[in-house]
């Protein structure tokens, strides 16, 4: 047995932000970079079943439980590295600090470029797997490189950000690259000294009406994140045990990606974006709304499938919430209903963020 095993397991229904999810057959939370590497390293030597888990807000996890090892990542800090640049500040964090109070420690200390992830729950570690963005940044924005545990060669290796591939919620993580991230490295712009500066131009509507600026002032680092917090807590989506609505995996589909000419047959009155990344041949691409497109195939907030624990937020249509007591598999009920209502009225599959195990 590991010094890093845990002995009186919780259930993962304890560590996952959604609440549901069974005992698993055994868990280890090393604490240091070392003990993660190495205990990493030993069960992907091993043929037996085993899953990292992180801040668990992009899990849902099985009632039964899980049959082998959950590696829960715990490790913590922040590191404040020389800076290649005058104005940067590069930091190298550990992939189990949580991500919210990395974008607190920035916008305290002055440091701009992520304000905006502000309220995002989970783990730093996780960050970049999905290239995490919100209110007009993406962490993609803000990365250097990441460490990260190779699976097949079992080292430590450093990817530059531009080998990630990131895009909207992607990265080489979501097409087959398989590795643990140890520790994320970030650059931020220095804004000043604390949270009065200002910070990156308002690059999203939504927030600068509620700043009650226009687009692409700049606030101060406080109100900025204030603001952020605000929007999300309307939404249901920072956690809070006396909210239901907030049990939850945050959005739980991401908005699709089409071809325009697939786009001009849907209503037009529904959102539609331009897609920075566009192919270099094929059909220009355009991301719409799936909370418009739940919305529109008759699923309202606070929906129900009758007898079940499990409800769409009665904030926010995207994310699928448990009410007290719901289970794994009344939650993928209610996504597998959704995604056929959707695809039904507007040849549309959807496609769920977190991940389903």
């Amino acid at each position: 047995m590991s010094d890093t095993t845990v002995t009186a397991i919780p259930a993962l229904s304890e560590l996952t932000t959604l609440r549901v999810g069974g005992v698993p057959q055994a868990l280890i939370a090393p604490t240091t970079e070392v003990e993660l590497v190495k205990a990493a390293s030993e069960l992907w030597s091993q043929d037996e079943p085993w899953l990292i888990l992180g801040g668990g807000s992009n899990t849902v996890a099985p009632d039964d439980g899980f049959p082998g090892t959950v590696l829960h990542v715990v490790t913590r800090g922040i590191e404040t590295l020389p800076s290649e640049h005058e104005g940067e500040v590069r930091l190298r964090i550990q992939a189990g600090e949580p991500w919210d109070d990395v974008v607190a420690h920035a916008v305290a200390h002055g440091w701009a470029g992520i304000e905006a992830l502000s309220g995002i729950p989970g783990s730093t570690g996780a960050v970049p797997v999905q290239n995490v963005g919100a209110y007009g940044q993406e962490v993609g924005s803000a990365l250097v490189a990441i460490d990260v545990l190779d699976a097949e060669s079992l080292e430590v290796r450093r990817l530059e950000a531009s080998e990630l591939k990131l895009g909207y919620r992607d990265s080489i993580f979501k097409h087959g690259y398989q590795g643990l991230i140890t520790a994320v490295e970030l650059t931020l712009t220095q804004a000043g000294t604390d949270a009065s500066a200002s910070g990156a131009p308002v690059a999203y509507a939504q927030l600068a009406t509620a700043l009650g600026v226009e687009l692409g002032a700049r606030v101060p680092l406080s109100a900025a994140r204030e603001a952020v917090l605000a929007l999300r807590r309307s939404k249901g989506m920072v956690l809070d045990s006396a909210d239901p609505d907030t049990a939850s995996a945050g959005s739980f589909f991401t908005n699709p990606i089409v071809p325009e000419s697939f786009a001009r047959d849907l209503p037009g009155d529904g959102p539609r974006w331009p897609v920075a990344d566009q192919p270099d041949d094929g059909p220009v691409l355009v991301k719409l709304s799936a909370a418009w497109l739940i919305e529109h195939s008759g699923i309202a907030r606070g929906f129900a499938l009758p007898g079940s624990r499990a409800a769409v937020s009665s904030k926010h249509t995207l994310a699928l919430t448990n009410r007290g007591g719901a289970t794994a598999a009344e939650i993928v009920q209610l996504a597998t209903f959704i995604q056929a209502r959707v695809s039904n009225d507007f040849g549309i599959n959807l496609q769920p963020e977190p991940v389903i195990l």
